[in-house]
């Protein structure tokens, strides 16, 4: 089935779930991080900044700095060059450069549904940003009483990010599972993950979008070389992935989160090929089938519902955690996970730039245990 830019709307069955590997996670460090927290005023433009945050630090003996404060629902981090945007779920940008930041809002032609845990989600600078002033975001949005998401391409202005292009429309959503990390790829292509809204039978549909990775070209096209003619699906027979990183040998990692209910858990780390089928909703963890790819690494039971990912110097992947209310980090090499930092709640996105660790906090998700100054851009200066 050929998918164009603008795809026919997919119509979907809504129901409301519950998501054990996304669920609420009651945070008893939320008093310690409000108090430990330096008293900032704020507006609906300002976003309260540590003054030197961002400058390298040789001799802070902390276990982290605050960067910026009080964001709302924060997704994404991303950077050029001394300037951090932080994309925030309900819509809008957040400009952190040193101590000024300012709320900057988003510009759509459909407008963002925020409803459970759909919203602005995927956020990516374009690679020639700095003279563009481009970037790429996947968003949720209602269409005929139907959650559903979409893929653009953004203008920005220096006080707002205006759409300028839809990539790609109609991919499935629903109140929960729907995806959205957006990153690119070792052959400059565009990757992006999505869930299987609720409909774990769209993630073995080829012809869906849903429970899939999706690649195209930066202006929207189908590669010539992706697995399936005609079609932006990578992979399938995924749950709801959320994040995407690559190891310095181009071997891709997603994180996966595994199934609610009993037994739940089962959180997942894929090594991607292109045309695989990595088994959900037939298998998952240990269980194996014909034709389906198995996890390298699998959580078993609890969760801890993995989000956003990086890869360190040494080929680690580091995962930002929700449920888990930590910063993983697992090592190909020796297959082993373990916390390397935690105590400021649910984690939402990790990135690495000039050797520092910067990670979001997403305890304002609606499933967190909110501290006044919350949610948090951190950076990280002592791994365990």
């Amino acid at each position: 089935m050929k998918w164009t830019r603008v795809s026919a709307v997919l119509i979907l069955s809504l129901w409301l779930g519950v998501l054990a590997a996304c669920g609420q996670n009651e945070d008893p460090a939320a008093a310690k991080r409000s108090a430990e927290a330096s008293p900032a005023s704020t507006s609906d433009t300002a976003v309260p900044v540590a003054s030197d945050a961002t400058e390298p630090s040789t001799e802070s003996t902390e276990p982290y700095e605050v960067v910026a404060e009080k964001l709302r629902a924060p997704w994404v981090i991303a950077f050029a060059g001394d300037i951090i945007y932080v994309s925030e779920r309900e819509g809008h940008i957040v400009r952190i450069e040193g101590d000024q930041s300012t709320r900057q809002n988003v510009n759509l032609s459909k407008s963002v549904h925020g409803g459970g845990e759909g919203g602005f989600l995927g956020f990516l600078l374009a690679p020639d940003f700095e003279q563009s002033q481009q970037a790429y975001a996947y968003h949720t949005y209602e269409e005929n009483g139907e959650m559903l998401n979409r893929v653009v391409q953004l203008k920005y202005t220096g006080e707002s990010w205006d759409e300028i292009r839809v990539m790609l429309e109609g991919i499935p959503g629903a109140y929960n599972h729907d995806g959205g990390r957006m990153a690119y790829g070792p052959d400059k292509l565009l990757y992006m993950t999505t869930g299987d809204a609720q409909q774990p039978e769209l993630s073995q549909d080829k012809d869906s979008l849903a429970g899939k990775i999706l690649r195209m070209t930066l202006d929207g096209e189908v590669p010539a070389d992706n697995p399936f003619p005609d079609s932006y699906v990578y992979s399938y027979g995924h749950r709801n992935p959320q994040g995407l990183a690559w190891t310095d040998t181009g071997v891709m990692l997603v994180t996966e989160h595994g199934p609610s209910g009993s037994p739940g858990g089962h959180d997942e780390i894929n090594v991607i090929e292109p045309g695989g089928n990595y088994g959900w909703p037939t298998v998952y963890g240990d269980q194996t089938g014909s034709g389906m790819n198995s996890p390298v690494y699998h959580t078993g039971e609890p969760a801890i519902a993995p989000s956003g990912a990086a890869i360190d110097d040494q080929n680690r992947m580091l995962i930002a955690t929700l449920v888990g209310s930590a910063l993983y980090r697992y090592d190909p090499a020796t297959k082993e996970m373990s916390v390397v930092f935690d105590g400021e709640g649910r984690l939402r996105d990790v990135k690495i730039k000039d050797g520092r660790v910067y990670v979001i906090t997403n305890n304002t998700d609606g499933r967190g245990n909110p501290a006044e100054t919350d949610d948090r851009l951190l950076i990280v200066n002592e791994l365990k």
